[in-house]
């Protein structure tokens, strides 16, 4: 049987909110063990849009998603946080003294005075259209994703969305690749009025070009090379785009897995936590991020970080009962250790 490992604080989930609750449970000198399902801490950020720009965080005007993932696994660094990448927690049991016993697929063991939740989505996967052969491309031509964006340089794409992903890349690939057809089905798209009207200027230029309203309907190609995407309108007429790749973006599919089993109250797939300690249902086990749910909840990568400060601080009167905790600024204490 694996050895127990005993620390302070195991986060559940490496995306962006649960690596800074390592730094705020650092600041308070208690040390964290973090386990999550990808290979890679990030999350999201890592898997989904690494190279896409984010706008919405303090001090950084303009961040791409892995640059955001770097700063924060570097201000962690200084608390030595261990890492379990690739597995997931199967098993979260309370013991008697009020710690938690943690075991993940891999048969890793932790013992921790307290649990934080960072797992956002849960479990999460993109949303595959029906279209036959699709597997086949999966990986090679078709993605859902963009991890670095010239891979796609001098290429033929076609973006199939309507969403904020779709409408971005639309944007971002636009002065990259050879060409880039966007298929939706509907003239109207559900992302941010300002990128929408960027990407129909781009289409009135000439740069690249809408073809709406049209439905995904087939895929041709060579082996697992794409050569062209046949799309539908409504009328049932056919039209084939040449491409080299395809870009389908349909939102992810998400799925909490073990956690739904652990008796901690849900609202329709979330969390329910306490908005002012993130504590969930069960006593020493808090939740932060996209996984929770509060009045007014904002799934915001700002507010996580706000909510694993709030956690944290509830993590350790829980974890140390007996140590009473005065709050000091960053400024005054510094990094302990550093």
């Amino acid at each position: 049987m694996t050895e127990m490992q005993k620390t302070d604080v195991a986060i559940i989930g490496a995306g962006p909110t649960g690596l800074f609750a390592v730094f705020e449970c650092g600041m308070l000198k208690m040390n964290c063990h973090v386990i999550d399902a990808l290979d890679m801490i990030g999350g999201q950020c890592t898997a989904m849009y690494p190279e896409k720009p984010i706008y919405d965080i303090p001090a950084h005007p303009s961040i791409t998603g892995g640059d955001l993932i770097n700063k924060l696994e570097e201000q962690a660094a200084p608390f030595n946080p261990v890492y379990h990448l690739s597995q997931q927690v199967t098993k979260l049991e309370k013991q008697e003294d009020g710690s938690f016993n943690l075991e993940t697929d891999k048969g890793t063991q932790i013992n921790a005075k307290a649990v934080i939740v960072a797992a956002g989505v849960g479990a999460f996967g993109p949303n595959r259209p029906p279209l036959d052969g699709l597997a086949q491309y999966e990986g090679k031509s078709v993605f859902y994703m963009v991890r670095k964006r010239e891979e796609f340089r001098d290429k033929r794409i076609v973006i199939a969305g309507g969403g904020d992903s779709a409408v971005d890349w639309a944007l971002s690939l636009a002065d990259v690749a050879k060409s880039v057809q966007v298929v939706h089905r509907r003239p109207k798209f559900r992302a941010a009025p300002e990128s929408v009207s960027q990407m129909q200027q781009l289409a009135a230029d000439g740069k690249i070009e809408l073809v709406v309203p049209y439905q995904l309907e087939g895929l041709k190609g060579d082996g697992d090379q794409l050569r062209a995407v046949v799309v539908k309108d409504f009328d049932g007429n056919t039209r084939d785009l040449e491409a080299d790749a395809m870009l389908a973006f349909f939102g992810l599919s998400q799925n909490l897995g073990p956690i739904a089993e652990w008796e901690l109250e849900l609202d329709k797939k979330h969390l329910s936590v306490h908005p002012t300690s993130m504590a969930t249902s069960l006593a020493g086990v808090y939740a932060v991020g996209d996984i929770v749910t509060y009045e007014n909840k904002l799934k915001l990568i700002l507010c996580g970080f706000s909510e694993a400060a709030m956690a944290a601080r509830s993590a350790h009167a829980y974890a140390h009962p007996d140590e009473e905790l005065h709050f000091e600024y960053s400024t005054s204490v510094g990094v302990p250790g550093e």
